[in-house]
């Protein structure tokens, strides 16, 4: 699979995480709603820690300054959402968990359209064979380090 299509898989995989809890009725909020929702949210992080480490400095080299700091502001924008998410979830507040929820899918909507019309097509062209096997493998494997925010983060 191509480099766009596992990003794009990822990208389906915690909408849907997040849109099972978006739509959950809070004063029925089942185990698995939570788990859907957490494992979303640390899928989320790890696949904004690979763009970021991984796919975005070659296309800033290939001259895409310009979309890339698009999606590091919006990465960084997303970031402290997702911290809130995880404090209302473990709070029990889960009406505002939901509606968190819909809004980071609508951030989420028009983010990962931007990147997969003009990024993800533009690392396929952009580079090479072997780049693109080795972010492959990354992509399969790679480990968020602990303590890692986005780039669009102060860290304490």
């Amino acid at each position: 699979m191509s480099v766009g299509g596992v990003l794009e898989r990822e990208h389906r995989i915690i909408d849907v995480g997040i849109t099972i809890f978006a739509g959950a009725e809070p004063e029925e909020v089942t185990a698995s709603q939570r788990m859907a929702l957490l494992d979303a949210i640390a899928m989320l992080r790890r696949h904004i820690y690979l763009e970021e480490e991984y796919l975005f400095p070659p296309l800033r080299a290939a001259g895409l300054l310009g979309p890339v700091m698009v999606m590091l502001l919006e990465h960084g924008k997303m970031w402290p959402v997702l911290d809130e998410l995880e404090r209302l979830l473990g709070d029990g507040d889960f009406a505002a968990t939901a509606e968190l929820c819909r809004n980071l899918l609508e951030q989420l909507a028009a983010h990962n359209l931007k990147e997969e019309r003009i990024l993800y097509p533009q690392a396929e062209d952009l580079l090479t064979a072997g780049d693109l096997d080795e972010l492959n493998e990354l992509l399969a494997s790679a480990e968020m380090p602990s303590g890692w925010a986005c780039s669009g983060v102060a860290v304490d």
